[in-house]
């Protein structure tokens, strides 16, 4: 990519015009969520990010943070076909992806039709899925990277867009099942759900304990979901941003050249890793009505796309280091 001066004229000007009316329809977007999950700010900036991206989100935080009302009001105000699955022990893959059941007609032919599972749809919300079987997770596999499905030997394509959002608390293990580095590189950002402050949980306990009428309309059709998408992939990338998300993801792996991990990391970030901070940081300039992305937007998407890529050693947890920290000594380096 190329900064924006190496872009024709006339094309800057319909970029421009483009992006301005897209990020005032994606704030409008945003307060719609907004007016139903109160204090997270910064999480509804990362989900719609996740989306704009054409990417998968993993959701991180405790009980009742309304990580699953986020999942649920975004399918509405984004115009999605949304639907949800509660991971448990003896979930199957088919309770996820569908399958054949043998049909016999009136003349006593008997075929096999498919019935497809809720991973047939646009924005699916795989709630707990730390708590379903390995076996049951790596369904999602194929999903989350082709957008296709296959069962009993044929390819189902799903529809577009498509996104998963899964949820997972971060502190309950017993009866869970770690997801595997494979299918954690395949979520675009991992979005950590803290308490709200207290002003919004005042607002909360108020609003949400009267009558019900917080109801949310659409406010994007699925065609401007998609249209905003493409223009994601339009906005151009200066030089020093692509440096500057080569250099932190490099730094991020152990035995890079310049080595600011130390012994810390037992892996590090792959390519999907860079590709994620590409697609992040021009949603993210697409989100604030800005043309090109920063190197400011590199750090702030730093944490979100490579805390789940990453890993510490067992010494450098027992003297007490964070993924986070360390993340942060990578990006102070940027600044």
């Amino acid at each position: 990519m190329t900064d924006t001066k190496d872009i024709p004229e006339t094309d800057m000007s319909d970029l421009s015009v483009a992006t301005a009316q897209m990020s005032k329809k994606l704030q409008s977007a945003k307060d719609a969520l907004g007016s139903v999950i109160f204090g997270q700010d910064a999480v509804l900036d990362l989900a719609l990010i996740t989306v704009l991206s054409g990417g998968h989100g993993l959701l991180v935080g405790l009980p009742g943070l309304a990580k699953t009302r986020l999942v649920e009001t975004m399918g509405t105000v984004l115009g999605l076909h949304a639907q949800r699955v509660q991971f448990t022990p003896d979930l199957m893959p088919s309770d996820i992806l569908g399958s054949e059941i043998l049909e016999e007609d009136d003349s006593g032919k008997r075929t096999f039709r498919f019935i497809e599972g809720p991973a047939f749809s646009q924005l699916l919300m795989a709630d707990e899925i730390n708590r379903a079987s390995p076996r049951t997770q790596s369904a999602l596999l194929q999903a989350m990277q082709e957008h296709q499905v296959t069962v009993a030997g044929h390819h189902y394509d799903l529809p577009a867009p498509f996104h998963v959002l899964a949820t997972q608390n971060p502190i309950e293990h017993e009866g869970t099942y770690p997801l595997p580095e494979a299918q954690l590189d395949r979520f675009l950002v991992q979005i950590d759900i803290t308490y709200p402050d207290r002003a919004s949980e005042r607002r909360m306990m108020i609003e949400t304990t009267g009558s019900d009428d917080t109801a949310v309309t659409e406010v994007l059709s699925t065609r401007d979901l998609l249209d905003a998408q493409s223009l994601v992939r339009r906005l151009p990338v200066g030089d020093s941003v692509v440096d500057a998300i080569l250099d932190l993801v490099n730094w991020a792996r152990p035995g890079s050249e310049n080595d600011l991990v130390g012994e810390s990391l037992e892996w590090g970030p792959g390519p999907r890793a860079s590709q994620a901070l590409m697609l992040t940081v021009r949603a993210r300039a697409l989100l604030q009505g800005r043309l090109a992305p920063s190197i400011d937007d590199v750090i702030a998407m730093a944490g979100p796309v490579l805390k789940h890529r990453m890993a510490l050693t067992f010494s450098a947890r027992a003297d007490g280091q964070t993924i986070d920290a360390l993340i942060e000594t990578l990006t102070e380096r940027l600044a």
